[in-house]
């Protein structure tokens, strides 16, 4: 009875390939991934043909197979896509964060102390003066200064 079924599949594939191709290539537009899925349909189709209940269904049981397979990759492309960028921006932004460290490292103790104030420790400009023992204009223009010097150095 497997055997049987498997051949009825096995005629489906093989007939109806250029079918299953162009419903695999409306989802996805590429033609290596079209014919991706049809394999992998194919394989799910094959590897499971024991358990196609009405053989007269035999067909549409296989476009459905067709269809899920292509609605899988879709779902697993769009997840490795999102993963991806994900990758891509923490990256960026570890690029950035170390630049970063490594410019405020190289600022002068007092340069560096103002920084870690007001962007690490997020302290409003008026207790970083309180803090410094210093005029809350020498601390704005201190700041300006040291936020000009970073960003050349970042340039």
């Amino acid at each position: 009875m497997r055997n049987r079924k498997e051949a009825l599949i096995r005629s489906i594939l093989l007939k109806n390939y250029q079918s299953y191709y162009r419903l695999a290539y409306s989802y996805v537009h590429q033609e290596a991934d079209a014919m991706d899925i049809v394999q992998e349909g194919a394989y799910k189709a094959m590897l499971k043909a024991g358990s196609l209940r009405e053989e007269r269904y035999a067909g549409t049981w296989v476009y459905r197979i067709m269809i899920n397979t292509a609605k899988d990759y879709i779902k697993k492309y769009e997840r490795e896509c999102a993963v991806q960028e994900e990758a891509v921006m923490d990256a960026k932004e570890n690029s950035m964060d170390l630049d970063l460290k490594e410019a405020v490292d190289k600022l002068p103790m007092q340069e560096k102390t103002l920084i870690i104030l007001r962007f690490y420790e997020d302290k409003p400009l008026s207790e970083i003066a309180e803090i410094l023992q210093e005029n809350l204009n020498t601390v704005k223009s201190r700041l300006y200064r040291t936020l000009e010097k970073l960003r050349r150095e970042l340039d």
